[in-house]
């Protein structure tokens, strides 16, 4: 369903944004906020702009409803003169001639173009990966349709996968009354992403809440057999050809960015559309944000691709600004949270500089109530508060102040965390 959208008239076209997630929501209204230029936002799906982390978390496990997950009510984007184009498919982008040509043979011409096209599950690479009974979870669809499968209770789910989306899965399945087994690559949950310290962390709280965990795991196939009610998934085939039992799989093996109408213009491509700190590509009226963008990192000196939801929000908006000439390079501090049990978290740092540091715990790690601290040469370069809340902000400021700490005094929880911010304090 589109809102109603009007012919290009020379010197009237608008600003385009394709992808209608968070990332493209809040571009439009950054835009809408500096400007009263034209606003087109392209999406595939007919559904309103909406927040992803729900739909592993509290629409998953049905302790909120589906507005929960809206970015807007729908009324407000014709409020704020947005025009979308909902249910269609950015198909050809001719960056010669400033073009956009959608799946359904409409064309756009755009005066700045911004790319927030996301991400897709990748799929699983062995057979078996369309099985009726495989899920993948990406949109509110894939949510609505994998909240139904597990409310059923009583089923045996395995979940290929065990990182965030992985886990959260679990949760949820174990907290409808599930059998739940989950298979990963690694010797511990979430090596990658916190390391196998923090990692074992979460393996615990799964274990103590009855979820078994397969780690070191290679699945090689997703095997079916055809029942009375046709063909389905009925198990996962590891490569030593152990056969795993399943009434329902859930595929979490990461993402891909969806780069095709970038690679189809020409467009520099590297792990994601590659572009500036600014969000500009090779183009200079071609932007490109959120899970998508491989973004350059001031701090890093290198480029960044993030695929949390707090990107999303801050980078769309910061992108809005930057179609409309805004020159400020984007430094955000990587964010993401999750909620798994009675366990909640936030996470502020970058991965890369956190690998083979030193980790500091202030709190009460056998409680569950903890900040953890990765230190590389005695400064903070990533924080994570398990249990403990109202800190992250002075996480975040301790990381981009680079202030040298002495470890004891920041693992000395009657030494308050701002205190350290001071350069003196923190080494004295």
């Amino acid at each position: 369903m589109d809102d109603a959208v009007h012919a290009d008239a020379p010197g009237d076209e608008p600003v385009v944004i394709v992808g209608a997630g968070l990332a493209g929501a809040r571009a439009a209204e950054a835009v809408r906020a500096g400007s009263n230029q034209r606003v087109v936002l392209v999406g595939e799906e007919v559904e309103p702009p909406y927040i992803r982390p729900p739909l592993s978390k509290e629409y998953l496990t049905g302790s909120a409803d589906r507005a929960s997950a809206d970015v807007h009510p729908l009324a407000w984007y014709a409020e704020q003169s947005i025009e979308r184009i909902a249910g269609h498919r950015a198909a050809v982008l001719d960056r010669g001639a400033h073009r956009l040509t959608l799946d359904d043979g409409r064309s756009l011409r755009y005066s700045r173009l911004l790319l927030a096209t996301g991400a897709s599950p990748r799929p699983f690479p062995g057979p078996g990966a369309s099985l009726p009974g495989v899920h993948y979870l990406r949109t509110v669809d894939d949510s609505t349709r994998l909240r139904t499968a597990l409310a059923e209770g009583g089923r045996r789910v395995v979940i290929v996968g065990s990182g965030w989306i992985g886990l959260e899965v679990a949760a949820a399945a174990k907290g409808y009354g599930n059998d739940v087994i989950v298979l990963g690559h690694g010797p511990v949950p979430l090596q990658s992403a916190i390391g196998a310290e923090l990692g074992a962390v979460f393996e615990q709280l799964h274990r103590d809440h009855g979820v078994h965990l397969g780690n070191n795991t290679e699945v090689v196939e997703l095997e079916g057999e055809t029942r009375s009610g046709g063909t389905r998934v009925t198990g996962v085939r590891l490569s030593d050809r152990t056969l795993v039992r399943a009434d329902l799989v859930v595929v979490g093996i990461g993402a891909m960015p969806n780069t095709q109408l970038a690679l189809g213009s020409g467009l520099e491509v590297d792990n994601g559309i590659a572009v500036s700190a600014t969000f500009t590509t090779s183009d200079p009226d071609v932007f490109a944000v959120g899970d998508v963008a491989n973004v350059y990192h001031p701090r890093l000196g290198h480029r960044l691709r993030v695929e949390h939801w707090a990107n999303a929000d801050s980078a769309g908006a910061a992108a809005g600004r930057a179609l409309l000439g805004d020159r400020t390079d984007y430094d955000a501090i990587p964010y993401f949270y999750t909620d798994q049990f009675d366990l909640s978290m936030e996470y502020s740092g970058f991965g890369e500089l956190a690998r083979n540091t030193e980790v500091v715990y202030r709190g009460d790690r056998a409680a569950g109530e903890f900040v953890a601290f990765w230190l590389a040469d005695g400064q903070v370069v990533a924080g994570m508060n398990v249990n403990v809340w109202d800190v992250n902000e002075t996480v975040q400021r301790l990381i981009r102040s680079r202030t040298r700490v002495d470890p004891r005094r920041l693992a000395d929880e009657s030494i308050a965390l701002e205190d350290l911010l001071d350069p003196a304090a923190g080494l004295a």
